[in-house]
């Protein structure tokens, strides 16, 4: 008999590079929870928005797959309280 398929957890991340320099964002997506859990973006990056383009990316990611977001990131706390329409998106 055949065991049915695991729901297996996957560790990765959404990714920027401009002009050498990688910003990020790591996450864990299983069971339909896509967890989302640092933001790290270079020195020589900051204030150039692409901190929110990469959440703005992972939310997106999210709602096109039907996934629930459970937040640990502050930075992506904060831009979803910037930003309410992801609001449905995370886990309460």
């Amino acid at each position: 008999m055949r065991k049915p398929e695991q729901h297996l957890v996957t560790s990765g991340r959404f990714e920027l590079e401009r002009d050498g320099h990688i910003a990020y964002l790591d996450y864990k997506l299983g069971g339909g929870v896509l967890e989302l859990m640092h933001t790290e973006v270079p020195q020589a990056m900051r204030g150039t928005g692409i901190g929110s383009e990469i959440v703005h990316t992972a939310l997106e990611f999210a709602r096109r797959d039907n996934l629930r977001v459970d937040v640990v990131c502050p930075f992506v706390a904060e831009y979803i309280e910037r930003h309410p329409e992801y609001a449905d998106l995370v886990m309460k």
